[in-house]
Formats: C-alpha cells, sequence, structure tokens
C-alpha cells in the first residue's frame, strides 16, 4: 500500500509571531502534505500575509480561507475539516513546530491497519522562545499509561467524554470520517479535538504514538493550553476531592449517542451504543440521587453491585463519595 495522501488543517488567528515556525516544519517534513488548508479567524496582524508568501514558496497546494465574521477556534477548525480532500487530515495549531517526520510516522500507523481510524502523539513542551520545557504534553496533562492502554483496546474512557487525552495539534484521523464528526457541536463542554476523538472511538480504533512527533507551545496568548486541559475522573486526584459536573457529562453522552444515531447507516456503532444507554442511566442515577440516606444508600449500593461505579466512575471511591454527600 503507498502512502495516503495527507491534508493539513490549521486555524489562525492573530498568530504572525509564531506562524513562520510551524509553516517551516510544515514545509521540512520527510513526506510532503497532498495540500495545507488555512482558515483564518479574522487576523489584524500579518498570518494571512504570511500564509500567503509561505505558498508561493512549497512545492505542494495551500488553500487561505478567511472566515466573514470571527467564528472561535471550535467552528472555524470544523470549516477547515470540511474544506480537507485528503486521505488522512492532520490537525495543525499555529504556534507549534512539528518534528520533520511527523507526516511520516502517522502514515506509517495509518498503513498498519485500516481499523486505525485516528492516530495521536505525544508532544513536547516548549515556550514563547521555542526553548524546551523538559516535560512532555502527556506528563503535563496527567495522561496515565493505563489510559492509553485502554484506548488502543477499544475502550470508551473517562478521559475522552472530558476531551483531556487527544490534543488535536497531534490528532490526524481518516478523511472518511468528515460525515461523522462535522458539524462539530459548540455548546457541550468539549473542544473539536476532544469531539473528533470521541466520535471517532465509537466506531474505529485510536492508535497511539508515544514519540513526541510535535513541540507544543505554551505561551500566555494561546487560546487553549496544554495545562489547562481537565484531569479525567480516574486521573490523578482523588474521586473523593473531585466535583462532578454531571448535566456537562450527559449532554455530552447524549450527543454522542444521537450522532451516531443519526449516522448508523454509513458507521456502524451498534456494539457501542448499548453501553452509551447504560452510562447515561449512570450518570442520570448519580445526578439526581435521593436525600434521604436510606433510599440514596439503596440506589448507590444497587450500581455498585452492578459494577456500573468501576465501569463508568471511579470505582468504590465515587461511591463513598455519593454516600457521603
Amino acid at each position: 500500500m503507498g502512502a495516503y495522501n495527507f491534508s493539513v488543517a490549521m486555524c489562525t488567528y492573530n498568530g504572525a509571531r509564531f506562524l513562520n515556525a510551524q509553516l517551516a516544519s510544515i514545509a521540512g517534513q520527510t513526506q510532503l502534505p497532498a495540500e495545507l488548508i488555512v482558515c483564518d479567524d479574522g487576523s489584524r496582524d500579518d498570518s494571512v500575509r504570511f500564509v500567503t508568501e509561505f505558498a508561493k514558496s512549497v512545492s505542494f497546494p495551500v488553500r487561505i480561507h478567511v472566515n466573514e465574521k470571527n467564528l472561535g477556534v471550535i467552528a472555524n477548525f470544523g470549516v477547515a475539516i470540511s474544506l480537507c480532500g485528503g486521505d488522512v487530515i492532520a490537525l495543525a495549531d499555529q504556534d507549534d513546530v512539528w518534528a520533520s517526520h511527523k507526516i511520516e510516522r502517522l502514515d506509517a500507523e495509518f498503513r498498519s491497519s485500516e481499523s486505525i481510524g485516528l492516530v495521536f502523539s505525544d508532544g513536547e513542551l516548549m515556550d514563547d522562545d521555542s526553548k524546551l520545557l523538559g516535560t512532555r504534553l502527556w506528563e503535563s496533562v496527567g495522561i496515565q499509561q493505563t489510559e492509553l492502554e485502554r484506548i488502543q483496546k477499544g475502550s470508551l474512557t473517562n478521559g475522552l467524554l472530558c476531551g483531556s487525552i487527544v490534543t488535536g495539534a497531534t490528532m490526524a484521523f481518516r478523511g472518511g470520517f468528515r460525515e461523522l464528526v462535522l458539524p462539530i457541536p459548540e455548546n457541550l463542554a468539549l473542544i473539536h479535538d476532544g469531539w473528533i476523538a470521541l466520535l471517532i472511538s465509537a466506531v474505529a480504533r485510536i492508535s497511539v504514538v508515544r514519540e513526541p512527533l510535535v513541540k507544543y507551545r505554551q505561551h500566555t496568548a494561546q487560546q487553549i493550553g496544554a495545562l489547562a486541559r481537565k484531569v479525567p475522573e480516574g486521573g490523578r486526584t482523588g474521586a473523593l476531592n473531585r466535583s462532578n459536573p454531571y448535566p456537562e457529562a450527559l449532554a455530552i453522552v447524549r450527543t454522542m449517542r444521537q450522532r451516531l444515531l443519526d449516522k448508523r447507516d454509513a458507521f456502524d456503532a451498534n456494539k457501542l451504543l448499548p453501553d452509551l444507554e447504560t452510562r447515561i442511566a449512570h450518570l442520570e442515577m448519580r445526578a439526581d440521587l435521593p436525600n434521604h440516606g436510606g433510599q440514596r444508600a439503596k440506589a448507590v449500593l444497587r450500581e455498585l453491585f452492578a459494577l456500573r461505579y468501576h465501569r463508568y466512575s471511579s470505582g468504590v471511591s465515587s461511591a463513598l463519595k455519593d454516600l457521603m454527600a
């Protein structure tokens, strides 16, 4: 099997300060992209000019789309993805730097199995001056090896539901899944990368590349940073000390279920849908526990003995939290 054609979907917004370094890293790939799609969200700096000049210097097509009005990062990535025509779509932030073999390594991962729908990697954190901070991306957001192993085995983890595992700047997915993930909802406690990973995990395998394929910039002007991402309930801090935004989680799972139902003729999620129904019932129970001690204990123990606390929350610690609340 030959190499896949990669579309790179990049969003820009007042990113001129770091943009040239990112563009240069894409131009320097050992496997060049088939196209670069740049969607600008109304920049007031030289971002569009920089991309226009860059397009004249490279051998692959560069298409520039400037939004008529500011859409915000989620909708802007939705537009960029919709304009991509490649076999694989790789998302790109405007202020990072790609490893020179990033596309080649991602391509090899996709070619290893047609069942793989999405690939993501680790990254190295750097500062405004491109100085490496000595910290990996996964480490900074508290991703545990057990979560990565569960994802590779096809398990829907709490981390995927809260969007704390797959960072868009490290992500690539098969172009055939555009119909499934678009439009990207903007009313959820989940941004574009979390939504894409969550939906694709329902119908295809997710593969993990443990080496860092991007230098991920941490700076004060960025819209979304690695250190601001939420840690899932199964993460570093104890369940007894965390608040649980059940309405947010329910909205995500319900929206996911509806999208899968709407797209079931094209994408088979029949194995996952019953599990989503049970997960929704569990979250609804936790969101509406009776105040009366006896009734509350009965509801919690029923879920605990059915192992639904273990499957959808943090096991006994979450059950104890509900009993003590």
